[in-house]
């Protein structure tokens, strides 16, 4: 028997949580509904929960400080939602460690698209040269088995960050275009919308770089996308 996703809903507005939750139930997810931060964290001690979708503006403790909290937890996916697409709230989140973000007023079916997307973002994943290890200078990623190490120490990446770095290691040192690499990565189109992109890499580049302000593993090609970098350490391919 199939198992049902399991979607925490955390928003504070009861109608709101309401009519979302039903309409997320008639797309097949099971709802965990939660009215704050502090009950949305209570749950997550004693649910087994697959994606939470959190608004950012709740009582008490905010949706920033809840993100931050389950990031340090580790990689549960994490869906923002905010009231403005243009407002600083979208990279506030993003920067506290969501995995993608989704703005009012909300669509079911786009918003349970988003989920399904994130949700088939797990590891392992196989880069398509089908290496069983990868490296760009001393940091090396194991694709199946969903491990990276720089300088021999064990790197804790989110399952997007995984997902991206691999796609870049993948590609050899040749660019990959902002739009590939968001199809590639969130499986999901943005219409242009580089933000998800743009933070994930600022991540990125502080878990794996030496100087995440001078990066030499991660590079940007203005316009185009992002590469990895030939220093005379850096390898690619398998090893």
């Amino acid at each position: 028997m199939r198992m049902q996703t399991t979607v925490l809903l955390v928003e504070d507005d009861v109608r709101i949580r309401q009519a979302l939750g039903l309409a997320l139930s008639d797309e097949d997810f099971r709802i965990i509904e939660a009215g704050s931060g502090e009950a949305a964290l209570r749950l997550l001690e004693g649910a087994a929960v697959d994606v939470v979708l959190l608004d950012l503006m709740l009582p008490g403790v905010d949706g920033l400080a809840v993100c931050r909290t389950l990031r340090s937890r580790g990689d549960l996916p994490i869906i923002i939602i905010t009231a403005r697409s243009d407002s600083a709230d979208v990279i506030d989140g993003l920067e506290a460690g969501a995995d993608d973000y989704v703005t009012k007023p909300l669509v079911a079916r786009e918003l349970a698209a988003r989920i399904r997307a994130l949700l088939r973002r797990r590891r392992p994943a196989v880069d398509e040269s089908g290496s069983t290890r990868l490296h760009v200078g001393e940091v090396e990623i194991l694709p199946q088995e969903g491990v990276v190490r720089r300088a021999g120490a064990e790197v804790h990446l989110t399952r997007t960050e995984f997902r991206l770095l691999v796609e870049l290691a993948s590609a050899g040192g040749r660019v990959v275009s902002r739009e590939d690499l968001l199809h590639r990565v969130w499986g999901y189109d943005y219409f242009g919308d580089t933000r998800l992109l743009d933070v994930h890499i600022r991540r990125l580049r502080r878990k794996i770089e030496g100087n995440p302000d001078e990066p030499a593993l991660v590079l940007t090609v203005r316009g185009v996308g992002y590469k990895t970098g030939r220093s005379r350490d850096a390898l690619t391919g398998s090893g």
